[in-house]
């Protein structure tokens, strides 16, 4: 069950990745986010300074924000811009630190089913957005976001070695697709 290893060994150490996770299901999705960001980091050699995390409420805000994330990282400025809309920096910046488009994002949430359709119109909505900002921008983006029928499966898919898996599959395709 699950993706088999990648053919070749991956090393992210030149690449700028984003990861924006939401805050509803926080608790959990937390456990989901400190997964992808050390795997990217420890497995994958991803510079911690060229990993940029940022968070909205909830699943359906997702795609708009690997979106914007996109689109101003490919407007920053120049080797001197300290933030994502490219404003000179009074320091140096880091060594190592790469500035410029996203190699790749990854969305992270979960979604619990509860007792309307609200569910199945999040759901479809949020892979749908995720998809089409891929199409549209050519930069990878990642689909990690869980979508659970109670809490029980939720807190066994984002809380548990198993669940893990999920989360550095998401950091391992980001890397490979970037």
């Amino acid at each position: 069950k699950g993706v088999s290893a990648p053919t070749t060994k991956l090393d992210g150490k030149n690449l700028r990745i984003a990861i924006v996770h939401t805050r509803w299901n926080h608790t959990l999705v937390q456990n989901l986010y400190k997964c992808v960001h050390d795997t990217l980091i420890n497995k994958y050699n991803v510079r911690p300074e060229n990993v940029f995390t940022d968070t909205v409420s909830g699943a359906y805000e997702l795609p708009m924000a690997a979106k914007q994330l996109i689109d101003l990282s490919k407007a920053q400025a120049s080797e001197t811009a300290s933030d994502l809309l490219g404003s000179p920096s009074p320091q140096q910046p880091k060594p190592g630190k790469k500035t410029g488009p996203f190699d790749a994002v990854i969305c992270i949430g979960l979604v619990i089913k509860g007792s309307t359709a609200h569910f199945e119109y999040i759901c479809d909505a949020v892979t749908h957005g995720i998809m089409r900002v891929q199409l549209d921008t050519g930069v990878p983006v990642m689909f990690g976001v869980l979508t659970c029928y109670n809490d029980e499966q939720a807190i066994a898919r984002s809380s548990t070695e198993e669940g893990f898996h999920h989360a550095e599959e998401w950091a391992a395709a980001a890397v490979e697709s970037a």
